[in-house]
């Protein structure tokens, strides 16, 4: 939605999609982090919308040092042709918003947020009236169980959504793969595999993601 709005307010020229992966060292396959997506479809999603994608690869569990220096290496690339601004899709939450905006300070950027203080649910439900077709990938097993992984994201996935969940999973509730919609050339193929878990650890906490495995089709 955030790069649909950019595109249909017509001030910003997109040059490029930024994904962060990680190497699943069970698998040997490059993923999203906590989306657990695999390269290959961010690829084809990206070729999908028609703009490039800036891939960036990061060690397991990198430490925050670390993270924030290959994230200013990459942007430094960029800034070497002019571009300074990235544009993001977080809606509501203030402290992740200041985290971007000064980051991306240190190198000479500024953060955009095209959905910021939208309503969540007017958004989930102006998403899904436009065309745009997702699957949830991974959810938080604090808040949902793992048969929400593989749904739709459509309206009866939203009403079955526990009280205290966000529509737009704007608090890592859930996580989704678009593969459809208004600005694709054709759909992302794939195919459903099996649902798994992983635990992530950080500054002290233990979670669990329930996750469904993909693979291009």
């Amino acid at each position: 939605m955030a790069l649909y709005k950019t595109l249909q307010s017509g001030e910003w020229s997109v040059q490029a999609l930024m994904t962060t992966f990680q190497l699943d060292v069970q698998t040997d396959v490059d993923r999203v982090s906590h989306h657990e997506v695999p390269s290959s479809l961010m690829k084809a999603q990206a070729e999908s919308l028609g703009l490039r994608l800036d891939e960036i690869y990061l060690p397991d569990l990198p430490e925050r040092e670390e993270y924030e220096g290959i994230m200013r290496k990459a942007l430094n690339l960029w800034s070497d042709y002019g571009i300074r601004n990235a544009i993001f899709g977080d809606i509501f939450l203030e402290d992740l918003r200041k985290h971007r905006e000064d980051n991306l300070s240190m190198a000479g950027w500024a953060a955009h947020f095209p959905l910021w203080k939208q309503d969540t649910w007017s958004l989930a439900r102006e998403f899904i009236g436009l065309g745009f077709k997702a699957i949830v990938v991974s959810v938080d097993g604090e808040k949902l169980g793992p048969d929400y992984c593989g749904r739709s994201y459509d309206e009866s996935f939203l009403s079955d959504l526990p009280e205290g969940v966000d529509p737009c999973g704007e608090h890592g509730e859930f996580h989704t793969f678009v593969y459809d919609g208004p600005m694709f050339q054709k759909p992302v193929l794939f195919r459903p595999l099996e649902t798994k878990t992983r635990n992530y650890q950080w500054e002290g906490k233990s979670q669990d993601f329930h996750y469904l495995v993909l693979e291009a089709n």
